[in-house]
Parts: C-alpha cells; structure tokens; sequence
C-alpha cells in the first residue's frame, strides 16, 4: 500500500532557508577540540552496508546478512533489530526491558521505508515484535501510528502471539528500585534506551528502524523520541537517514534525525551533520551534562558518520562482509 509518504517536500522548503544558514555557520574553521572529526566521513561506499547504536554486534550482523543474501533494505533491518527485541538480558530494548515506575513494560518502535512510507507504534505491552507491528501498521492500515490498546488489538488480529514483557530479572531490579526511588537515568546504562538502525541494501536504497523500552522507571505513558518520524528516526532515499538514541525528551525538542538528513541535503558530510546536530542541544539546554545523546548517519554515497555528548558511546557497521565496532567521538571533554 502507497497511502502513507511522509510529507517532507513542504516541511523541506519552510525550513530550507534556516538550514542554508546554520549549513553556512557550521563551515566556521575556529572549533575547538571538542569539534574534532572522526575518519569515519571517508568511509568506502562499498554496499550493502548496515549501522546500527551501541554494541548490538550480533543485531548488525544478522541485518548485514540478510542484505549480502540480497534482501531489501527494509527486510534486513527488521530482522536485525529484532535480535535485541528477543534478547533478555537487554533491559531497554524489547522483552526484558525495564518497566515503568508501576512496573509495566511498554514498548515504542518505528519503521520507515525506501519509497518514504512510515509506521509506528507506541506504548505496546503485549508483544516484542514491535518493529514488525510498525510495519505491519505502515502496510496495512491507512494510519502511520497506533498506540496501546489500539495497537495491542491489531497485533492480535495480525496473528502476533502475547507475551508477557517482564522478565524474573526485570522485575527484581525494579522491586530494588522501590526501596529508593529516583528519576535520574544513569548516563550510558538506563538512558541508552534504543537500538536504532539504518540498511543500504545492493541496489543503493535505504531503510531504517528504531525499537525500545524506552527509560528506565519512567512514567506511566511516557513516550521518548524513539518512534517518532523525524526524532528517532528519518532518512530520504535521494539523502541519506539518521538515527538517535539516549534522552528522548531532547531529541524531541530539535527533531533531530531530521535535521541530520536536511544538512545532508543542504551538502554537509554525515559526520559534519551528526556534530551540529549535537551542538544545537547543548547550545539549547545547559544541563547537558546530566544526560547522554548520540546519532548515526549515512549517506547516500555510502559515507557514514556519528557523535555524541559524552564519552562511552559507539556504533557497530557492517560493509564489505566485516561487522566493526566504531568508537564514536564526543562534544564534553572534561579538562
């Protein structure tokens, strides 16, 4: 089904003069060490290629796989993201993902295809294919997200089986976490809260996923950046895409895997893109330093690039049938 291509020409051209702007201020040579680029911008455009956030080894490879077997871009990065929704000892990120602060796991995910199609779902408690429910929701309703009960009846009517998402081992860390409550996620622990992934399949075209269990022990119905178009995940098939993780709130507020792909377009390399979209959030928000963001990038000649906050994130990439860990430079250097 062809209803659904998310608007971007409109959005694209209200906003292409402030991009053209901020592009321009971004080429300023004066930056400072926390500026500094990482080699991952001359990347070989060898393909297929497949990154993905975090460590997720094994997520990449399988999507890897699945791209070198020959299969579409949006097959291959469902099936890798998949691995960490069925993975237990994963705590944010599918089936044993830590609960809410009442102890329920809820799940949010999206998916958005080569042609630009996307679907969502949000606050899903009943299955942890959510990634393959989005879709599902892109391909055969006539809406691009479905939330809570709406989405859990449509997974019943999909044949998608219900699960119980609270492992033993969740529910004992959230039983220590009572004793002495606080909101305050841990950075590069209980606040990288997504895998999220983007695929270039043989014929050059691009897909991209993003699941998660979101925060740990946040509120009842808190929805992150995760399944959002446009905060968690973006990408334009002429471009590029982009994906985020970390703190969602923040994401938000710059919607910022869209603004990845709009400098992209507007010339800058993914690298370069990834940093100033970094740099428009703790431009914005001084206490910075209390949380973790990171995003991921690729273009359409195959480059890649990343950036983060603080120290201790990475990316895993797969090209040329090697799957690679990716240190990932950062803004806050502390002297």
């Amino acid at each position: 089904m062809k209803r659904r291509k998310f608007i971007r020409n409109t959005a694209a051209g209200a906003v292409g003069a402030t991009f053209a702007i901020s592009a321009l201020s971004c080429t300023d040579k004066t930056k400072n060490p926390s500026e500094e680029k990482t080699p991952m911008t001359k990347s070989s455009p060898k393909l297929p290629l497949a990154i993905c956030t975090w460590k997720f080894t094994n997520a990449n490879q399988v999507a890897g796989e699945a791209l070198e077997a020959g299969k579409l871009a949006l097959d291959a990065v469902i099936e890798g993201v998949s691995v960490e929704e069925q993975n237990l000892k994963n705590t944010t990120v599918g089936k044993g993902g830590a609960p809410d602060r009442e102890g329920n796991v809820t799940l949010d995910a999206c998916v958005m295809a080569t042609n630009g199609d996307c679907g969502a779902v949000m606050a899903v408690s009943s299955t942890s294919h959510v990634a393959a429910l989005a879709r599902k929701v892109m391909e055969e309703t006539p809406h691009v997200i479905l939330v809570g009960e709406g989405a859990e009846e449509f997974a019943t009517l999909k044949g998608f089986e219900s699960e119980n998402l609270l492992t033993a081992e969740s529910e004992k860390a959230w039983q220590e976490w009572l004793k002495s409550p606080e909101y305050k996620p841990l950075i590069n622990i209980e606040n990288h809260d997504t895998i999220g992934m983007l695929t270039m399949d043989k014929n050059g075209d691009l897909a991209g996923a993003c699941t998660t269990s979101g925060l740990s022990y946040k509120m009842k119905g808190r929805v992150g950046d995760s399944p959002i178009i446009g905060s968690g995940l973006f990408l334009d098939n002429e471009v590029g895409g982009a994906v985020a993780t970390g703190m969602g709130e923040e994401v938000v507020k710059t919607v910022g895997s869209f603004l990845i792909v709009e400098l992209m377009r507007n010339g800058m390399s993914p690298q370069e893109a990834c940093e100033e979209a970094i740099r428009r959030i703790v431009s914005k928000n001084n206490k910075y330093k209390d949380f973790q963001i990171a995003y991921i990038a690729m273009n359409k000649a195959g480059e890649t690039g990343a950036y983060c906050i603080h120290e201790g994130f990475s990316m895993m990439k797969y090209q040329d049938k090697k799957n690679i860990e990716v240190p990932v430079n950062f803004y806050h250097k502390p002297s």
